[in-house]
């Protein structure tokens, strides 16, 4: 049986210490910088982020440093002051030169009011005036000229281009005009380079060709005759045919009228039988 209170803890017990542990050492390389780090990127060319994916081995790529040799700061021995730009007496407060071709501004002796009287000087007390003001504003109301009322309307027959034609129907009338001007132009020459294909037919070629014509009448009308000569047409073939000659004979008889004139003109560039 144990008792909470016993001579045995008065005796003092030994202290125990834990063995220290080894010093932290980081499984990552320490060569590699950390994830997004922006340590050290100010002067290159790189992004302002670096190893994004957190790569053990990230590429360098084609960026260089711009400042390879630079440090943090500027190198030992180059911070000692220099004995010849200590701060003189004066060069705090600088003080600025007298402008030059500078002049006093004064007002006009218009433009100046008239000066307050001095203490010593007194106004001119008790002026008294017989004038009647009353019956002097009444004449002057009765004798004066009535006022005109003011016309706030605007007279459109004072304007300067009243009665003229406006300036963008003047413009529009000079386009159409310049438009059938032109159109006039290229009709006149596609009426002189239709004249240059025009040829007037010479007397051998018109007789060979009323010649041609009669002798094609003479055929047609053969075979119309024959078909005339019919008691009874009562086909539709017949009947075609007795409207086709007429019509060729028709048709004959008005070209050979056309070639009796005495001056035929051929258009090369209409259609072969178009002459006149």
């Amino acid at each position: 049986m144990e008792f909470e209170e016993s001579i045995f803890n008065l005796i003092p017990k030994e202290r125990y210490e834990p063995p220290k542990p080894k010093r932290y050492k980081s499984t990552h390389p320490h060569q590699v910088p950390p994830t997004a780090s922006t340590f050290a990127l100010k002067t290159t060319s790189k992004p302002g982020v670096a190893n994004i994916a957190g790569y053990y081995n990230p590429e360098g790529g084609s960026h260089s440093q711009r400042g390879a040799s630079l440090t943090f700061g500027r190198p030992n021995g180059t911070m000692k002051p220099d004995t010849t730009t200590f701060r003189k007496k004066g060069t705090g407060n600088p003080t600025l030169p007298e402008p030059e071709g500078l002049k006093k501004f004064t007002y006009t002796d218009d433009l100046k009011r008239p000066p307050v009287p001095k203490k010593d000087e007194k106004p001119i007390m008790g002026l008294v005036s017989d004038k009647n003001y009353i019956v002097a504003n009444a004449v002057e109301n009765i004798l004066a000229a009535p006022k005109l009322p003011v016309n706030h309307e605007k007279d459109f027959l004072k304007k300067k281009t009243f009665g003229k034609v406006p300036q963008y129907i003047q413009k529009i009338k000079k386009e159409i005009e310049d438009e059938y001007q032109m159109v006039r132009e290229m009709q006149i020459e596609e009426e002189n380079e239709r004249d240059k294909q025009k040829f007037l037919m010479t007397d051998d070629e018109r007789q060979e060709l009323i010649a041609a014509l009669k002798k094609k009448w003479e055929v047609v009308h053969k075979e119309y005759q024959e078909i005339t000569h019919i008691q009874k047409i009562d086909t539709i073939g017949k009947k075609k045919k007795k409207e086709t000659c007429e019509q060729q004979l028709a048709q004959l008889e008005k070209d050979i009228q056309k070639l009796s004139k005495n001056y035929i003109f051929v258009d090369t560039l209409a259609a072969p039988s178009n002459y006149y």
